[in-house]
């Protein structure tokens, strides 16, 4: 079998989430890493129910099977997580909501970085908890000969049809091809006597790269996402909400690269096109979206000395919307950055950075931060300190600002929002006991300012008020002054032979989180976290067989909304297995998994139900 994450795990492999050359022990940060075998082994069958599982991360997933899913880091609100796909940003200029339609399928994918805490001085606006980065095999530095492909297919409960293929054939000096398909529908549970829980989620990626000349390189990606999906109390808690909702999105992405002797240069230009359908209720007009994002970035790291890093770089990115209740915006946003990594003496290890970031809502910015780390034997001491921003989305500043009418209870927004900033500072301990097996620790404090929430409002309280009822009450968006968030991360990784054969790989993370806010306003999002969050994985192997097993334990404020009987409980835990036996040589597996083991009813957005049990069986076949 594979050994999954056993570089990554002893810290030998470059971190690409940081810029420059360094391991995860030298970044001085926390960071988790999930590789390709970790998830052909486990229960997951989309990047949000990989997300899910992962330490210090919360996937609050208003459908299965990967329909729509807000992510939080470090108690941060859905829209401060920034998303990468091969370093270049993807977050949605509509919503946080849509940050995590990903148009990567999972074969596509080398391995996941998941950075916790600032990392604005790196990548710019919204990157307040963390980061989210998605590595591909065609656009990895380094390719081996490699041929190698999976097909795997699977039907359960519901109707459902789970499938994806993909693979990817790579030579050092010559072409590198990959591709992969994702597939996840079902009629679904049912709601009520007319609605169902259904979806129908289909992602497709293609990559080709070549080797122009031993120092030149180009590689490009086109992907495509296509999501239908029941949306009903996903975004209201209105009796009359029978949403339905459609996105669309188009991903195209290039990269030109020149490795020098002692230097590497980048230039990554992206561009995304997606569109969005919601429909309330069949008796309005559905609220339709388009949205254009284009970005450019060019990064240069230089090797000055043994021990002495510096990374150069600057990025453009213009973002747009077409809007039948938003309107229509156009926003342009600048950034250029320096960053260094200095090791004066074995173990111990410097990094700063510094960007400059200007954009149209928020003006001039500047953008510090700051890690260190010190390795003494087995142990290694960490810190890190940043400032981040984050502006509102078209979202947050206009929704239903464009609509003749808006009845009581809508969320309005608010072109007035001031950007969101704020200063993270984190500091931990890393400890080898033995081979295989690591302990890592982290205590951190948030102190934000002038955070973006939807926040109950009289209509008489809000200044363009011409399209409201009078006596209404509207979830309008502000600024809250000050939110100060805490927390403590412990986890819990081990790679261990057990004897008779038997091999274990298992990851356990706990989280504590506590948000403080002085001022009495009654917000949406902003401490909408969960208090005390414990996941983790486990997979264990003996010649054919593998086992796999991943859950979570949530405690959170518990909430309820009389007016469509739903309530959310104050805890839950929800667990997964998947089982697969493998023949002929490894190439021909039976799968067994099954969602949701001990059929929990739960919620994680108010209204939104969570999937039961489903059963699912399949085959699946993979070639080297």
């Amino acid at each position: 079998m594979a050994q999954p994450e056993a570089n990554y795990g002893m810290d030998t492999v470059a971190i690409a989430t940081a810029r420059l050359p360094q391991t995860r022990a030298e970044t001085g940060r926390n960071i988790s890493v999930l590789t390709a075998q970790d998830i052909a082994l486990l229960p997951a069958r989309s990047i949000d129910e990989l997300l899910r599982y992962i330490p210090g991360v919360e996937v609050q997933s208003r459908g299965g099977f990967g329909a729509q899913a807000d992510v939080v880091i470090r108690g941060s609100t859905f829209g401060q997580v920034l998303f990468l796909i091969d370093g270049l940003r993807l977050n949605d200029p509509l919503t946080g909501h849509f940050n995590g339609y990903l148009p990567v399928a999972l074969a596509e994918i080398e391995r996941i970085e998941v950075l916790r805490g600032p990392a604005a001085a790196m990548y710019g606006p919204d990157a307040v908890g963390g980061v989210v980065h998605i590595i591909t095999r065609a656009f990895s530095r380094e390719v081996a000969p490699t041929r190698q492909g999976r097909v795997e297919g699977m039907g359960g409960s519901y109707g459902l049809l789970s499938a994806q293929a993909g693979g990817f054939l790579g030579q050092p000096d010559g072409w590198r091809v990959g591709g992969g398909l994702l597939v996840n529908r079902a009629t679904g549970e049912p709601l009520n006597d007319t609605l169902r829980n259904d979806f129908d989620l289909r992602t497709a990626s293609f990559s080709l790269g070549y080797q122009l000349t031993p120092r030149w390189q180009v590689v490009a990606r086109t992907a495509y996402d296509l999501r239908t999906f029941n949306a009903r109390y996903f975004y209201t808690r209105s009796p009359a909400d029978q949403s339905r909702e459609q996105t669309r999105q188009a991903w195209q992405q290039v990269r030109l690269s020149h490795q020098g002797n002692r230097g590497r240069t980048e230039l990554d230009l992206g561009y995304k096109m997606s569109q969005d359908s919601f429909l309330f209720n069949p008796a309005f007009p559905a609220n339709v979206h388009r949205m254009h994002y284009l970005n450019a970035q060019l990064h240069h790291t230089r090797r000055l000395a043994p021990g002495l890093s510096l990374g150069l770089g600057g990025q453009a990115d213009r973002r747009a919307i077409r809007s039948s209740d938003r309107g229509n915006h156009e926003d342009l946003h600048l950034g250029a950055y320096a960053m260094a990594y200095w090791q004066p003496s074995p173990g111990l290890n410097l990094t700063g950075s510094l960007r400059g970031d200007w954009d149209e809502n928020y003006g001039f910015e500047l953008l510090p931060q700051i890690s260190f780390s010190y390795a003494a034997g087995a142990l290694t001491l960490r810190g890190a300190s940043g400032r981040s921003i984050r502006a509102g989305d078209y979202t947050e500043r206009f929704i239903s600002t464009q609509l003749p009418f808006v009845s009581s209870g809508r969320n309005l927004g608010n072109p007035d929002l001031l950007a969101e900033r704020a200063w993270s500072h984190e500091l931990g301990l890393d400890w080898n006991l033995v081979p295989g097996l690591q302990v890592r620790t982290t205590v951190f404090l948030r102190q934000g300012n002038n955070l973006i929430d939807y926040v109950p409002t009289p209509a008489t309280d809000i200044l363009r008020n011409d399209n409201l009822d009078p006596t209404g009450t509207y979830f309008f968006t502000q600024n809250i002054s000050q939110l100060q968030t805490r927390g403590l991360e412990a986890e819990l990784r081990a790679q261990r032979y057990l004897g008779g054969h038997w091999r274990l790989d298992a990851h356990a993370g706990y989280t504590f989180l506590q948000s403080r806010n002085d001022e009495p306003v009654v917000s949406k999002y902003l401490a909408n976290h969960a208090g005390h969050l414990l996941t983790g994985y486990a997979a264990l192997s003996r010649g054919r067989l593998r086992l796999a097993l991943n859950g979570l334990w949530k405690v959170r404020a518990a909430d309820q909304a009389a007016a469509i009987n739903a309530e959310l409980s104050p805890a839950y835990s929800v667990w997964n297995l998947r089982g697969a036996y493998h023949l002929l040589g490894d190439r021909l597996g039976l799968l067994l998994q099954v969602a949701n083991l001990f059929d929990v009813q739960y919620q994680d957005i108010l209204g939104a139900q969570m999937p039961g049990r489903w059963w699912m069986g399949g085959l699946s076949w993979c070639w080297e």
